[in-house]
């Protein structure tokens, strides 16, 4: 499959999209061909991409994702036969259903991330990045390998307004209104689960913020020129993997 076989803006999207699993792999977020992102199609509320179950994050083309509809039904004619990622469908259909502002869901099973989420007292605030997410983060029980739909409305429940949730025993979710929010958002809280790991490995006691600290930090990062970060910070991270361009936009 090629360009021509789509939009301008669905190609575009793909494009985007396949630059995003290239960062995931470039960050070393990635877990074998397990784990997941999605993207809405621009102007359309009815389908979002997702990667081809099998390839490597690291070797994601544009070409390689998959247009799906609300109910997991591949819309690809050269994609009826491969199989998308059944547990991806059931994370990411839900929130995207759900969630107008979350346009485009990461979702990981790092290593760091893990083991904050099998950790009782959850994401501390213990470094500046985790302060982005003080008061701001949800937590979905571990159900087993997500592959029911019943859990899609306790996925949506628990996530409530938040752009992140952390899965017990499972993994991280983040997400936002387009691509770059949702990379900013699982790089800050992987950083953050990656600091909260190794601060406790040391078995010294941990220094907490104050509260006033906590808050005034967390409402810091929803200042007015946020969105500038952001757009740079991607920009920033683009430039890492720009001699795979052509690669991952074909």
């Amino acid at each position: 499959m090629t360009q021509k076989h789509y939009t301008k803006e669905e190609w575009s999207a793909r494009c985007e999209l396949a630059a995003l699993y290239r960062l995931i792999a470039y960050y070393r977020m990635t877990d074998l061909i397990d784990t997941h992102i999605s993207l809405r199609i621009p102007g359309d509320s009815e389908h979002f991409l997702i990667n081809r179950y099998g390839i490597a994050f690291d070797r994601m083309r544009a070409s390689d994702l998959v247009r799906i509809d609300k109910s997991g039904n591949v819309q690809d004619l050269n994609f009826t036969d491969l199989a998308v990622n059944a547990a991806g469908f059931v994370i990411h259909s839900a929130v995207h259903q759900a969630r107008e502002d979350m346009a485009c869901v990461i979702h990981t099973h790092t290593a760091a991330g893990v083991a904050v989420s099998a950790q009782k007292e959850g994401l501390l605030p213990i470094s500046q990045h985790a302060l982005k997410y003080y008061n701001r983060i949800a937590y979905h029980t571990y159900e087993g390998i997500a592959l029911s739909p019943d859990e899609r409305e306790r996925l949506v429940t628990d996530l409530g307004t938040n752009r992140a949730m952390i899965l017990r025993n499972h993994g991280l979710l983040t997400g936002g209104p387009t691509v770059k929010h949702a990379f900013h958002e699982i790089y800050m809280l992987e950083r953050a689960c990656q600091i909260q790991v190794q601060a406790m490995s040391g078995g010294s006691e941990l220094n907490i913020p104050s509260e006033e600290v906590c808050l005034r930090t967390a409402a810091q990062f929803q200042r007015d020129d946020s969105e500038h970060i952001i757009t740079i910070a991607w920009d920033a991270a683009l430039s890492l993997i720009e001699d795979q361009a052509s690669s991952y936009a074909s």
